[in-house]
């Protein structure tokens, strides 16, 4: 091959690259394996068209998003999708609790955009931008951000969500996180890749030395009033190597109840629980929770990638 026919097929790959990142931001994995369950992601699409969901508030899209996902099935570790290569992800077939409320998150915030981008690749990226430390993965499993106390800072930093806990009279509190290195053999990432083990105890250490506060669950059936349809709430647990157990969405029923609505594994689905106060006074391993309202997300930042930068 020639000098100049090297060059064409570089700037043909180079274009390639480019128009797969514009379409669907940084993914490293086939469609096949990052996006499960399309077929209900088209059934979404079609009822939030029905029933204008677009038009809502964003904490009225996510509980309506959230509610249309109660009975989906439960599966431990559905963001462990292989066993070297990190990528951004979505399973609309079975969710644990974290994407269970990202999904919904994702999906409500794509509503706020024109139609032509209610689509995989503008989901993807959406779940990419909060998931992901400043908003990029990498391909590595280190730029997912792992815990929610870390992913609430980094989120809020970047103008993605506002944490209401000090001003619902939030108190501090402090764990020596180690979740992650001392149950490594949990996660098929670090099963793979125990060489990963030092920078992940390096995260461990700084996610400690952030200043978490959290509404001891004995005080929040008072501040249930000031919590807003819609509020990610993540629940702290009196472990003392993690700062939070658990995560879902805040739900006023129609008699005005402030209930839970999360992916159980007690319940082996997602599901529309008991008042949120009652159903941490139920788990005496509950310590209490941190309440942060979501934002929406600029359309800009679907083209900004920051390693470009």
């Amino acid at each position: 091959m020639g000098v100049s026919q090297k060059k064409t097929v570089f700037f043909l790959l180079l274009i390639l690259t480019f128009a797969f990142r514009e379409s669907y931001g940084n993914i490293f994995l086939p469609p096949s394996r990052v996006f499960v369950g399309k077929e209900k992601f088209e059934q979404l699409i079609k009822l939030a068209k029905e029933k204008d969901w677009a038009s809502l508030p964003l904490g009225e899209r996510i509980v309506q998003v959230g509610l249309s996902l109660v009975g989906t099935p439960y599966r431990h570790y559905t963001l462990e999708i292989d066993d070297r290569i990190e990528s951004p992800s979505v399973n609309f077939y079975a969710m644990d609790c974290w994407t269970f409320y990202e999904i919904s998150l994702a999906f409500a915030r794509m509503l706020h955009y024109d139609e032509k981008l209610w689509t995989p690749q503008t989901l993807l990226k959406l779940i990419e931008i909060e998931r992901y430390r400043n908003g990029e993965c990498t391909g590595s499993y280190l730029s997912r951000i792992h815990f929610l106390e870390e992913l609430f800072v980094d989120n809020q930093k970047r103008g993605l969500l506002v944490d209401k806990t000090r001003s619902l009279h939030g108190v501090p509190i402090h764990r020596e996180v180690k979740e992650m290195t001392a149950g490594w053999h949990q996660y098929r990432y670090l099963r793979n890749n125990p060489s990963l083990l030092p920078a992940m105890a390096r995260i461990e250490k700084r996610v400690s030395q952030l200043n978490v506060y959290h509404i001891p669950k004995n005080r929040v059936r008072a501040i249930e009033p000031k919590i807003s349809n819609g509020d990610i709430i993540a629940i702290t647990t009196h472990d003392p190597h993690s700062y939070t157990s658990h995560v879902g969405i805040a739900y006023r029923d129609p008699k005005g109840i402030l209930r839970f609505l999360h992916a159980s594994s007690t319940h082996h689905e997602v599901y529309l629980d008991k008042r949120l106060s009652d159903y941490l006074s139920s788990i005496p391993s509950d310590a209490g929770i941190i309440v942060v309202e979501p934002k929406e997300i600029p359309v800009e930042l679907l083209y900004h990638y920051p390693s470009q930068q």
